[in-house]
């Protein structure tokens, strides 16, 4: 139970639940972006619905009983399943009937569009198009197969969970809206993504989806054995549409395709991120999410309920492509994936989870968004002048005056921002949904807190208190059971990477932590699921660190920290560069949060937690924590009175002193070290700025800065989405430039940071924030 007072002066209690009695039902929709969405399409009582694995079947599952059906029962419920849609028979002529498509195939044959040759010629290439996105389904090839994915997934997961809770809720607004689509716009963990997701989809009486395929390059056997179950794919040369005349035909028929898909209602799946890319919009991504906001915009179809999901595995199935910036230049082929099934079969991978969040309706969406205009803060430049230690106006983070914030009167830019908003803010939804693994939680643990050995039984506590750290902050974890059983069943996943030793005299295991690259790479990436968790006290932890050493110079030996106040100005400042700095999806943020009530929230966070402790200046009792800037309605501080008092002067400043919770021992020193790895990287990258040679086109850069880090750290592949996370934020804080050229965009080095000067500054200024 903890309390504070609240504006009117009354005292608030929150009620905080244990683990024992509360599971949180995630996946709530954006409240400021979707309101209507988020009174409607929800209901408390879904949670109690309890889980059910897709892979579990039985006769219950048919229509029939008895012996022989619980030996066939597989067969019988994949024969049962409903196809409820399928592409229209008149595609093409659909597609060569639309508008657009007619006026691009007439502009490159210049003029002759009453032509009957003209006409010939248009049906035959959009006809080509059309056969390189998609295929018609074949329904007895997509029940063979169904019922081979559901053995091959019984035998590589000990199950496959999916809430019933959720899967009411998508089903509950299909029957609220009839004959609106749906769009599921989903993470991507692996390869196996879309057949796995195409399955529960099917299975689960939703209907067979398109699932749309990234930057995969598959053989022409394997195309068209996807595309036979529903597998959709970018036509060529789309990504360069714009600036392409070439690919401008291409473009007009994807859009084209996808309103149709849309208007026959059949269910579409997005992936927004590449498996080596976590947390980044892919370009695929932004392909695909543009049609459907045009779709709207234009009338085409009334509106798309859209549904993030999350996926969440104990172990990641085997990649069929190498984990790097580009897919292995050879086509993946139907014997390498066959062979590749085949290994995977003698290997555990544990269980999997999908979350289904909350949908919400595009249209509003959009309505929201242009009325609003939502912004993500100042542009971040503004960070230049305090890294090279240059004076500079606070800047004011409530208003949206960046250049991807101000109104604009070009389509295409608007176009451009709605599609990556949008695209943020699923991913961010998606992202929060993910249930976490108790492999994720464990390898936080021996990463951040335990990094080179540590007992069982303190694993063990420590694997109950991230949990319930996990519970209480609105987060669900894809297991049960008894705790001893949870952990042995997580260093079992992990043990190529552990060596345990039995400690005879105490009945206990040793754990010891393998002191290799590949190790730490690997924690890392299962580490990952808590950093969207906890990324709000990761960044405050991080700003007190910053100030402790900032006051180093001048206490002399190193203080008590509970002796040291901070202001809330200060801390404040420290918090808000950081949030500069990072990347929002990295922080699994919300794009639509200005930057100051980001802050804000953090330092109630902290609060909350115990990390820091309230004061009022020159007093030593608890305040007012609930007093928010960001919160506060404009007309309440204005003064109706006659009285001529500065209401300013009645305003306390708040102080805040570090606290170190009772019952969580070592907690800021664990926040701090969960950003490390992104601002380790951060500090690599600039001594690569030195060594590099400028300017360079962005693709080629990425390459070379992932071929610096793999020497640097002995890996063979390091994380792609480190690679991509710093290049964005060294644009963004300008120490990169981008600028045009003959053969494409290049990337400058700054004048400031061309000197050993202006790079010594920059290490100064990341390594502040690191947990060494």
């Amino acid at each position: 139970m903890k309390a504070w007072f609240s504006d009117s002066g009354q005292r608030v209690e929150v009620f905080i639940p244990s683990r024992r009695w509360f599971r949180p039902l995630m996946g709530r929709c954006c409240q400021a972006c979707t309101p209507r969405s988020w009174d409607g399409f929800y209901h408390t009582r879904l949670s109690s619905l309890g889980f059910r694995s897709a892979t579990w079947v039985t006769e219950e599952d048919t229509r029939y009983r008895g012996w022989l059906v619980r030996r066939i029962c597989c067969v019988l419920a994949v024969g049962s399943w409903k196809v409820l849609t399928n592409t229209p028979g008149d595609l093409l002529e659909r597609v060569c009937s639309n508008k657009r498509v007619q006026d691009v195939a007439a502009s490159q044959a210049c003029g002759c569009r009453g032509d009957s040759k003209f006409q010939q010629q248009c049906k035959e290439k959009v006809l080509g198009i059309l056969a390189g996105i998609q295929a018609p389904l074949c329904l007895p090839m997509l029940r063979l197969c169904c019922w081979a994915l559901l053995r091959f997934l019984s035998c590589l997961f000990f199950s496959v969970q999916l809430h019933r809770g959720q899967l009411d809720m998508v089903l509950r607004a299909v029957r609220r809206k009839p004959g609106v689509p749906l769009v599921f716009l989903s993470t991507h963990k692996s390869q196996l993504d879309g057949l796995l997701l195409s399955f529960l989809l099917f299975s689960q009486g939703l209907g067979v989806p398109r699932v749309t395929v990234g930057n995969l390059t598959c053989s022409p056997r394997l195309r068209a054995l996807l595309g036979c179950l529903g597998a959709v794919f970018l036509p060529t040369r789309v990504e360069q549409a714009l600036s392409d005349q070439d690919g401008e035909l291409p473009v007009a028929v994807l859009a084209s395709y996808v309103e149709e898909v849309l208007r026959s209602r059949q269910p579409l799946v997005v992936f927004l991120e590449e498996p080596s890319a976590p947390w980044h919009l892919s370009g695929p991504a932004r392909a695909w999410l543009a049609p459907l906001y045009r779709a709207v915009r234009d009338g085409a179809v009334p509106d798309i309920l859209l549904v993030p999901v999350g996926i969440a595995y104990d172990r990641t199935p085997d990649r069929f492509c190498r984990d790097g910036a580009e897919p292995s230049a050879q086509p993946l082929g139907l014997r390498a994936c066959l062979w590749a099934a085949c290994r995977a079969l003698c290997r555990c991978f544990g269980c999997a989870r999908v979350d289904l969040a909350q949908p919400f309706s595009l249209q509003e969406f959009v309505a929201k968004s242009l009325i609003c205009q939502s912004s993500m803060g100042k542009p971040l430049e503004e960070l230049l002048p305090t890294i090279l230690g240059m004076l500079s106006s606070q800047p004011d983070y409530s208003r949206a005056d960046g250049p991807e914030h101000r109104m604009t009167t070009s389509s295409e830019a608007e176009e451009e921002m709605m599609v990556t908003k949008l695209g943020l803010h699923a991913l961010s939804d998606a992202i929060a949904c993910s249930a976490v693994t108790a492999v994720g939680i464990t390898s936080a643990l021996l990463l951040h807190k335990h990094r080179k050995c540590v007992r069982l039984s303190q694993l063990m506590a420590d694997f109950a208190w991230l949990l319930e750290e996990t519970l209480l902050r609105q987060h669900d974890v894809s297991f049960s059971g008894q705790l001893r059983a949870l952990v042995l069943h997580s260093l079992a996943m992990l043990r190529a990477h552990l060596t345990l030793y039995h400690l005879a005299p105490l009945g206990d295991v040793l754990v010891v932590v393998k002191d290799s690259a590949e190790t730490q790479w690997e924690l890392s990436c299962h580490s990952t699921q808590i950093v969207p968790i906890f990324a709000s006290e990761a960044v405050g932890a991080c700003a007190i660190r910053a100030l402790l050493l900032e006051l180093l110079p001048f206490v002399g030996e190193a203080p008590c920290p509970s002796s040291i106040t901070f202001s809330e100005d200060e801390l404040h400042h420290k918090i808000l560069t950081l949030l500069q700095l990072l990347p929002p999806s990295l922080l699994g943020l919300k794009p639509c949060q200005p930057l100051d009530c980001q802050s804000q929230d953090i330092l109630d966070k902290l609060t909350l937690c115990g990390l820091l402790e309230a004061e009022e200046e020159g007093e030593r009792y608890l305040c007012d924590v609930s007093s928010r800037r960001c919160r506060t309605p404009h007309w309440t501080n204005l003064d109706f009175s006659d009285s001529d008092t500065d209401s300013d002067d009645n305003h306390c400043k708040r102080c805040f002193r570090i606290c170190e919770p009772k019952d969580s021992p070592g907690f800021l020193l664990f926040f701090c070290h969960l950003l490390s790895p992104v601002l380790a990287t951060y500090v690599r990258a600039v001594a690569f700025l030195e060594q590099h040679s400028w300017p360079q086109p962005e693709a080629m850069c990425a390459r070379a800065l992932q071929q610096f880090l793999a020497e640097e750290n002995g890996l063979e592949h390091p994380m792609w989405s480190l690679v991509l996370s710093t290049l964005q934020s060294f644009k963004n804080i300008g120490v990169l430039k981008e600028r045009p050229s003959p053969s494409g965009p290049l990337l400058h080095l700054t004048q400031p940071f061309c000197s050993s000067e202006g790079r010594r500054k920059l290490r100064a200024f990341l390594e502040q924030f690191m947990q060494l």
